[in-house]
């Protein structure tokens, strides 16, 4: 888990920097061909069963998973253009905290008094880091709270996929959709690299496949709610990378609010865990 997120933050830093020379839309249209052409080639390289591997018993679902990560991608990558990438990924962090909402009306689930107080926790946190109605507050922060939205929408569906298709099907899917609208997109947006650059587009399809592919090896080596607080490590890492990348540091009120989000985050897995335990038992 903690090399999944080193991977995907290694993919955004990767996707900022190219976002200097090139279109959004050609970076995010690279994320998806190069992540896609890379599963497909390990389903080839690792199936017989080629067709059904590509087989969906859900394919309306997997579209909506897959537009979902479309439009989580997109509406990121656009954020980190303009913001520090740590800020965006603390932001990010409320996608654990839109899961335990959005579980209530599409999973049935119920939620205690106890995470109620973490899920309002972890908006104060993004209060504080967004300041609504002071100079620092633009229209981008609602972009990376959509981003953040949108993500949850996703996790969601993948809740529900896993108990339909194989993780290679749900790999595939991931970027299929993504592939067929920024592939129609990109044209009237493309500028032809400069020959330096297209390891980083490769790259950026690299990191993605391998990092979901550690994500999913981290899943089934222990449950959700062991490797699931090892996200909070790419805080450290997109600090890192904005630093000594980009110069950028984010102001203290992103670690105050950032360390609400996460806190509430980690209280939310650990509520989760515990009514996990009590209906197994």
């Amino acid at each position: 888990m903690l090399v999944t997120m080193f991977f995907f933050v290694a993919l955004d830093a990767n996707a900022k920097y190219l976002m200097q020379y090139y279109p959004v839309v050609q970076v995010i249209w690279a994320r998806f061909f190069f992540h896609t052409l890379i599963v497909l080639l390990v389903i080839v390289a690792t199936r017989k069963n080629f067709l059904n591997t590509l087989s969906s018993r859900r394919p309306a679902l997997q579209a909506g998973r897959s537009t979902l990560m479309l439009l989580t991608n997109g509406l990121f990558f656009y954020s980190i253009s303009t913001v520090e990438l740590a800020t965006a990924t603390t932001i990010m962090f409320l996608s654990p905290i839109f899961v335990t909402l959005l579980a209530i009306p599409l999973l049935g689930e119920s939620v205690g008094i106890r995470r109620w107080t973490g899920v309002l926790t972890g908006f104060i946190g993004a209060l504080i880091i967004v300041r609504p109605g002071m100079s620092a507050f633009d229209s981008t922060m609602l972009v990376l709270l959509s981003a953040a939205l949108s993500h949850g929408f996703y996790q969601i569906f993948t809740r529900q996929i896993r108990a339909y298709d194989d993780s290679l099907t749900s790999l595939f899917y991931t970027g299929a959709v993504g592939v067929v609208v920024m592939s129609a997109v990109v044209p009237f947006h493309w500028q032809w690299p400069a020959l330096v650059h297209w390891p980083m587009f490769l790259l950026i399809g690299v990191l993605g496949s391998i990092g979901h592919f550690c994500l999913i090896r981290a899943l089934r080596a222990a449950p959700a709610s062991v490797v699931s607080p090892f996200a909070y490590t790419t805080l450290i890492w997109a600090t890192g990378f904005s630093y000594f990348l980009f110069g950028e540091l984010p102001d203290s009120w992103v670690y105050g609010g950032g360390a609400l989000i996460i806190g509430s985050g980690l209280y939310i897995l650990h509520r989760e865990r515990q009514a996990s335990l009590i209906r197994s038992s």
